[in-house]
């Protein structure tokens, strides 16, 4: 309900009131009485078909639209949003442009190194990384403190990743999302629910994620609308590489629980 409908209703009569809420009420979903236990098996043959097909392609890239949920010491919450590009060629590629509230920055990976670059401040950082996409995540994650969290949908085992910890998921129904008809599954984990909404038909891409933390104060969210999938792409050798222009700055990574730089 908008603060100017509130204020409306604040006016109304006794009777008017109980009128309005009654009305509003009959346009929102039913309140779910109990949350169901166990995992659903159609939502886990769901959710597996959707993470083997991406693991089955070689090539694809899509862009997304996200929005993060910071806390403030005071328990109020404020949303930050950004866009992305995401490019992948398996098994050690991927290219990552992120802009946003609090970003400007494109990610680099050519199965060598790992490149960050920040084109409005002027500044990049390269450091050897893994051979292969799974691990060069996981060190970006464990030692530079880059957290993606959509990344986990890019592993080949994906399924597993999401799996871990799960007490119970169901399906929730249909919807559609960017105009796309999806199913719309939940989960619930350890300190994580999560919400997954996956293309109904041949192509069961992942349109929409929610992640709430449960263990975080007044539980903020991450969301991402994922769309123009494309699973054909052509990439060339530039795609995932990066040559800095003279005017760019180079620095080093800062290693995490370490404090110590480090670059090639």
């Amino acid at each position: 309900m908008t603060l100017t409908l509130m204020k409306h209703v604040a006016r109304l009569s006794r009777g008017s009131a109980v009128a309005v809420a009654l009305l509003l009420s009959a346009a929102l979903p039913q309140t779910v009485m109990a949350q169901p236990t166990g995992v659903d098996p159609e939502a886990q043959k769901l959710l597996k078909a959707s993470t083997d097909f991406l693991a089955r392609h070689e090539r694809f890239c899509l862009d997304t639209e996200s929005s993060i949920d910071v806390v403030l010491a005071t328990g109020q919450k404020i949303q930050f949003d950004h866009t992305a590009r995401v490019s992948v060629e398996r098994p050690n590629k991927l290219r990552a442009e992120r802009t946003g509230d609090l970003v400007d920055q494109v990610f680099y990976y050519d199965g060598e190194s790992l490149t960050l670059h920040d084109p409005h401040n002027g500044y990049y950082a390269v450091i050897a990384a893994p051979s292969t996409l799974e691990e060069t995540l996981d060190f970006a994650r464990e030692k530079l403190d880059i957290v993606a969290p959509a990344a986990d949908l890019l592993y080949k085992n994906a399924y597993d990743i999401l799996m871990q910890d799960v007490t119970s998921g169901f399906m929730v129904g249909k919807t559609v999302i960017d105009g796309v008809r999806c199913d719309h599954l939940a989960f619930r984990a350890l300190h994580v629910d999560w919400q997954i909404w996956i293309e109904e038909g041949e192509r069961p891409l992942v349109r929409k994620l929610v992640i709430t933390t449960l263990d975080k104060l007044n539980a903020p969210q991450f969301t991402v609308v994922a769309k123009n999938w494309n699973l054909e792409p052509k990439f060339s050798a530039a795609t995932f590489s990066f040559k800095p222009s003279q005017n760019v700055r180079k620095v080093e990574f800062l290693l995490k629980n370490t404090g110590n730089p480090k670059a090639n």
